[in-house]
């Protein structure tokens, strides 16, 4: 198996360790058990290490203290993380069944019995496990970032509300802010070290940052039409109630287009804009829950049950 270019000064040094623990000039062969359980020591504590470097980083509470040994977490980019996405999936490559550690470790130990063998291969396969396990802790802290940066641009759709309440005006084409929802994602992925990623992890990341952009953004168009709507209602009957009282019609205001119907027309011709940004990044908009929901909230009557842009 050919082996990954490591990236980290800490998973060079991980390997090195174990290939120096099994080198024929180290390894003393009546105490195997020992060098093997240093060995599984060396991986445990390089597991540690980013464990303890992912929880720092993904803490709610920025100002708590965190362990020395995570503090690398907190003060590198978050581009980094592809460095360290890859050197992880490097690592355990080298250490599964069909990479070359196994394989050196058994050549050396290949005068003990069978059952030992399949101990020691065990006990190393087993103690990469726990590696693995945080391959999705990695994406995450990537995701979060880009998810979070979105977040500055969406944050703008909430302005629609006081636009629409100022003028008789309907809208005619998306927002400004639509253009810069997908931009940090985009960035990301044309950043010089994306190359780094395997096509597999560039597809998670790409579609794990789309679904929970997506989901925030279906929760910000939600408030915003229900807030709307409670407003217009509450308007509507204050206005009916002052009719009454002067012995006025109520027809007059059942044809005017309302505030709410010119925000939902807005948001309409914003998703549909969103949805043309997400094809260009290889994303159907409509493999998207959170984005049905969407449109289901703002779209027309007449075209609620096809999904087009």
């Amino acid at each position: 198996m050919k082996q990954k270019t490591l990236l980290l000064k800490q998973s060079i040094k991980l390997l090195e360790s174990l290939q120096s623990c099994w080198s024929d000039d180290v390894l003393v062969f009546s105490h195997s058990d020992k060098f093997l359980r240093l060995s599984l020591q060396l991986i445990s504590r390089y597991t540690t290490w980013l464990s303890s470097g992912l929880a720092a980083r993904n803490a709610s509470d920025g100002s708590t203290s965190s362990p020395a040994d995570s503090e690398w977490a907190l003060s590198v980019p978050v581009e980094d993380f592809i460095y360290v996405m890859h050197d992880v999936n490097a690592v355990i490559g080298e250490l599964s069944e069909s990479g070359d550690f196994v394989g050196r470790v058994n050549q050396l130990l290949a005068s003990c019995p069978i059952e030992v063998l399949t101990l020691v291969k065990q006990s190393i396969l087993q103690a990469v496990e726990p590696l693995k396990e945080l391959l999705p802790s990695i994406m995450d802290v990537m995701i979060g970032v880009i998810v979070k940066r979105s977040n500055e641009d969406l944050k703008h759709l909430k302005g629609i509300t006081a636009t629409y309440r100022m003028t008789n005006k309907l809208p005619v084409r998306h927002s400004p802010y639509v253009s810069g929802i997908l931009h940090p994602l985009k960035v990301f992925l044309e950043g010089d070290r994306v190359h780094y990623l395997s096509e597999d992890d560039k597809t998670k990341l790409r579609r794990g940052s789309t679904d929970k952009i997506t989901a925030t953004y279906y929760d910000m168009v939600s408030e915003v039409v229900n807030v709307a709507r409670k407003t217009e209602s509450s308007l509507q009957r204050l206005r009916q109630g002052q009719q009454k009282r002067i012995g006025g019609s109520t027809d007059a205001s059942d044809n005017i287009i309302s505030d709410t119907d010119k925000i939902c027309m807005q948001l309409f011709l914003d998703i549909q804009e969103y949805a043309r940004n997400l094809r260009t990044l290889g994303i159907d908009a409509r493999e998207i829950e959170s984005y049905r929901s969407l449109w289901q909230c703002v779209a027309p009557k007449d075209k609620q049950d096809s999904i087009q842009f």
